[in-house]
């Protein structure tokens, strides 16, 4: 199995494969198909995590204006983890039936009107209830790494999902930076304070319908066209049917095990954009505005460590095969483990920025490497895969919200130290993991690293 380059490079930009999947990954180039829907991916996730944690920079003055309790705004934020959590796992199957395309401009525009009604809140419970609802629209992550694991061939499909993941990730930290300027513009043009943090939720809203609209007009499913015609695009029939593809997917352990793996990883990720600025404003008494700072930089680093993430999986597959993505994905995410028991004990300010630039770069790059394994688990449920590994994600970030984070249990930095024991416990499930043609961490047959991803997807 091959690549194109005769006949092939008349219809594709890119170099493909026997499946028109492309073989190189070029980062600034828009090329349809396969770089188009890249950047068409990761800027549509990109507003929706930017919706999504548009209300945190600005809980100050909302808690003011409605007269919120810290019990209401801690379970206003664990509402739009669960949120999450439900409609990853729906997508998944939906992205299998009707495209990512058209899955992830739908869940956009739904979504949209929800973080536009942020606007018109007046009361506790709803605010809780926007929140959980708004926390549907990061599903749309499912979608994007789905999107790229049917444009990208194997030994590239580890570095999209990074980018395309990681890029889109940059949007909690940038809303965090953006939302406070775009609130401050408002009531500097004379609007009062209380209706100037209602007018700046017209922005996220509007970004969100811009990209959902770009996706359904630019975007195309896969390399061959949309899935209306996904039989003469694949040369073979499709399951049709919800259930049997969401039960197909559900029987696979290794999804349950990438589910975990990644509640510890991207779990982590979204726990500590929750704790991290008042973390260092309470403990090293520093101000608001630098304890932003230092918050948002966690976020931004995933502009380039969960793409190394894919990278490193790809690197390490094309050495040693499905064996080297495993244990990449293990020995990274064993590392965060380490460094995020190690913030929550050190004592100095700068020592403590220094362990958390690092504790960022490995548990993002986790979350990617996390990425670089999914495609392979299961060819005919590979929506549901990747809705069941998302969806552990916000799981896991709820679990260890309520479990340490919530209540006067245990001070944040104590909590964190032991959200790092859990990642290390959480992380060895990853040995077993075990693919019958190619083996696992410890055992199998011999690689042979000239194999592609179709072989691999072939496995069910």
């Amino acid at each position: 199995m091959g690549e194109y380059t005769s006949n092939d490079s008349e219809l594709f930009f890119l170099p493909v494969d026997s499946d028109h999947k492309a073989t190189e990954f070029r980062l600034f180039s828009t090329a349809p198909p396969h770089m188009r829907a890249f950047h068409l991916a990761w800027i549509s996730l990109f507003s929706c995590f930017f919706s999504t944690f548009a209300i945190p920079p600005l809980l100050a003055i909302i808690h003011d204006d409605l007269n919120l309790t810290d019990t209401d705004i801690g379970n206003a934020g664990i509402a739009s983890f669960v949120g999450s959590i439900f409609s990853r796992l729906a997508m998944g199957p939906v992205c299998d039936l009707i495209g990512p395309r058209r899955a992830s401009a739908t869940l956009s525009l739904l979504t949209a009107p929800i973080v536009l009604a942020t606007s018109l809140v007046q009361s506790a419970n709803e605010f809780i209830l926007l929140r959980f609802f708004i926390g549907f629209s990061i599903a749309n992550f499912v979608a994007n790494q789905f999107w790229m694991s049917s444009m990208f061939s194997s030994n590239v499909v580890g570095l999209a999902n990074g980018f395309a993941g990681g890029w889109a990730c940059v949007g909690s930290g940038a809303t965090q930076l953006l939302m406070p300027l775009i609130y401050s513009l408002i009531k500097s043009l004379g609007v009062t304070s209380f209706t100037a943090w209602r007018v700046a939720f017209i922005v996220p809203a509007t970004f969100q319908i811009v990209t959902a609209l770009m996706v359904l007009v630019y975007g195309q499913d896969l390399p061959d066209g949309n899935y209306q015609n996904v039989q003469s695009a694949t040369n073979q029939p499709r399951e049709r049917n919800f259930l049997k593809v969401l039960f197909h997917g559900l029987k696979n352990y290794r999804g349950w095990i990438l589910g975990l793996t990644y509640g510890y990883s991207f779990g982590v990720e979204l726990t500590i954009d929750n704790i991290i600025d008042k973390y260092f404003y309470d403990r090293f008494d520093l101000s608001l505005q630098i304890a932003g700072a230092i918050a948002s930089s966690f976020s931004l680093a995933n502009i380039v460590s969960r793409p190394f993430g894919g990278v490193l999986s790809d690197i390490m597959a094309k050495k040693y095969g499905i064996k080297g993505r495993l244990w990449s994905l293990w020995i990274v995410q064993t590392m965060a483990g380490i460094l995020c028991l190690t913030l929550g004990q050190i004592n100095s300010l700068y020592g403590s920025i220094v362990v958390m630039v690092f504790f960022s770069l490995f548990v993002q790059a986790a979350s990617g490497l996390t990425f670089g394994v999914v495609p392979f688990v299961s060819k005919r449920s590979l929506g549901v895969i990747s809705g069941m590994t998302g969806s552990g994600g916000t799981v896991g970030a709820v679990f260890t919200q309520l479990l340490l984070f919530s209540g006067s249990r245990f001070s944040t930095q104590t909590g964190i130290s032991l959200m790092g024991i859990m990642m290390l416990v959480c992380t060895l499930p990853v040995t077993l993991i075990y693919f019958p043609q190619w083996g696992g961490m410890f055992c199998g047959p011999k690689i042979n690293p000239t194999i592609t991803g179709q072989d691999y997807l072939m496995l069910e």
